[in-house]
């Protein structure tokens, strides 16, 4: 039986402009800007530089804006001719914003440009260079290269032995043993960074060893514990080890000492100067009793509607009105729906760039006023703050705060912080005062790095120092902030100290 069914909802969709301006909003600085390159290479209509003030008037209507579904969504008031399109609106803005002063860098110096990144030459190139001094000959070669072309990232060699076996006689057909391919592993070894394609933590660790003069101070107990004690070693049970290796706590520290100087991940490279920093988004400085805040834009150029293609579009549009050539009026029709779509897609691209800028500088400005104490006197001042509590001040969407926050840093009188830094629950002293959990785990650093290091501090103890201060946290709480902080259990901590 057909049966007919009638059902109303209500649905909410993201137009294209909307989610345009939703994933620029996410853009850390960088980003922003190679975005903005991309759309300035596909774009013939958007241009660097300021608008000009002199608009080229159009008599013909463009298509109507769609109106946007959230109060975060680029907002353009609606407009059926390009004469009624105010150019300046969205290009320029007040610097003066929601009551704190704010100043924006549009500096176009060059040398104030980022610096393309030289070429770098990889892991696996390095290696390859170098295995002329290793005297191999063709079947050598070819495990090579399945050597190397299995290391990990961080240097190790985690595929089985018996897979580059299969691979080189699959595709080269030549037998292979264990011993073939162990004989030309221990070469690669060797070669820079000693320890490359390692199996485990501790062959890598041997390996480094074994290249040392012998003369190294404690290379001996080093290399006996690693190969005799490890699992002790790695529980740093030293009483065990040095009886075990008839070793005393001097020798045995001085062991220790060497061994925290090798390289436990050999395949991570050096940064270079261009890769090792953060740019921040903003810049927050306190001065004489106001707060300044800074959008940076300093790489990012101003955008502006190609005034050459605007007069273009106006000459077709009148010489269109004009011919009476059918031909003619095809080829003008297709290039003005060319133009107008480019102009559109621009004019969209430039309003979702300023609301951009507006929103973050409102997310901004309040972090600021809620983390004011922070960015007075530094760290040891932060209240605890969330989400909501940032998106109910500016009244718009956590998912939006969100966004602005995610992989954005603010440079600040007492350092660099990523936005998260500013997040965190809030925990009640004895007092009644709310604190951050941010501080509380620098209380529990504070005390693990005073603790004495023959005998470190369980986390029952530290909640029972803590609760001293007026802090109530339970054992379980003190264990998952010290497992943030990425501080291992008492027992890991214990180091050997001579009388």
């Amino acid at each position: 039986m057909l049966n007919l069914h009638q059902k109303q909802s209500l649905q909410q969709k993201l137009s294209p402009q909307q989610i345009q301006y939703i994933k620029l909003l996410q853009l850390p600085t960088l980003a922003l800007e190679q975005r903005i390159k991309s759309e300035l290479e596909s774009n013939p209509l958007l241009e660097e530089g300021n608008e000009e003030e002199e608009e080229i008037k159009e008599p013909e209507q463009s298509e109507s804006e769609s109106e946007a579904a959230s109060e975060e969504a680029p907002k353009e008031e609606a407009s059926n001719s390009e004469d009624d399109y105010d150019w300046e609106e969205f290009i320029n803005s007040s610097d003066d914003l929601y009551g704190y002063k704010a100043r924006v860098d549009h500096s176009d110096e060059e040398d104030d440009r980022e610096l393309p990144m030289p070429a770098r030459v990889s892991m696996a190139e390095h290696l390859t260079d170098q295995l002329s001094f290793l005297s191999l000959n063709e079947t050598d070669r070819l495990i090579a290269d399945q050597i190397i072309g299995s290391v990990d990232e961080d240097g190790y060699l985690r595929r089985p032995l018996e897979s580059i076996i299969d691979d080189i006689m699959f595709n080269h057909g030549i037998m292979l043993d264990d011993g073939d391919v162990e004989r030309v592993l221990k070469g690669i070894q060797q070669l820079d960074p000693v320890g490359i394609a390692s199996r485990d933590l501790r062959e890598c660790l041997l390996v480094q060893l074994y290249s040392m003069p012998e003369d190294v101070p404690g290379l001996e107990v080093a290399t006996s514990m690693l190969e005799r004690a490890y699992k002790a070693f790695t529980m740093k049970h030293f009483e065990a080890i040095m009886k075990k290796l008839d070793a005393s706590s001097s020798e045995l520290k001085q062991a220790f000492d060497l061994i925290q100087r090798l390289n436990p991940k050999p395949g991570e490279g050096e940064f270079t100067a261009a890769q090792n920093y953060i740019t921040p988004d903003f810049t927050v400085i306190y001065d004489d009793g106001d707060f300044y805040i800074t959008l940076n834009n300093g790489n990012t150029p101003q955008l502006r509607i190609s005034r050459q293609y605007r007069q273009m579009l106006h000459k077709i549009t009148a010489d269109r009105k004009r011919s009476a050539s059918r031909q003619n009026q095809s080829f003008d029709t297709e290039t003005r729906q060319f133009l107008r779509g480019k102009l559109e897609s621009a004019r969209w691209f430039i309003n979702s760039i300023n609301q951009r800028r507006q929103t973050m500088m409102k997310v901004m400005k309040a972090i600021v006023e809620i983390q004011e104490e922070f960015f007075k006197f530094g760290e040891g001042y932060l209240k605890p703050m969330i989400l909501k509590d940032v998106a109910e001040k500016i009244q718009m969407d956590i998912s939006t705060v969100s966004r602005v926050v995610n992989g954005k840093y603010v440079q600040t009188e007492f350092g660099v912080y990523e936005l998260k830094y500013y997040f965190s629950e809030g925990l009640t002293t004895d007092s009644g005062e709310e604190i951050s959990n941010k501080e509380v785990k620098a209380i529990i650093e504070s005390i693990i790095g005073k603790e004495e290091k023959r005998k470190p501090l369980s986390d029952q103890k530290i909640a029972k120092m803590l609760e001293e201060k007026g802090f109530k946290i339970a054992r379980r709480t003190v264990t998952k902030y010290r497992e943030q902080l990425g501080i291992p259990v008492a027992r890991l901590r214990k180091e050997i100290v001579l009388s």
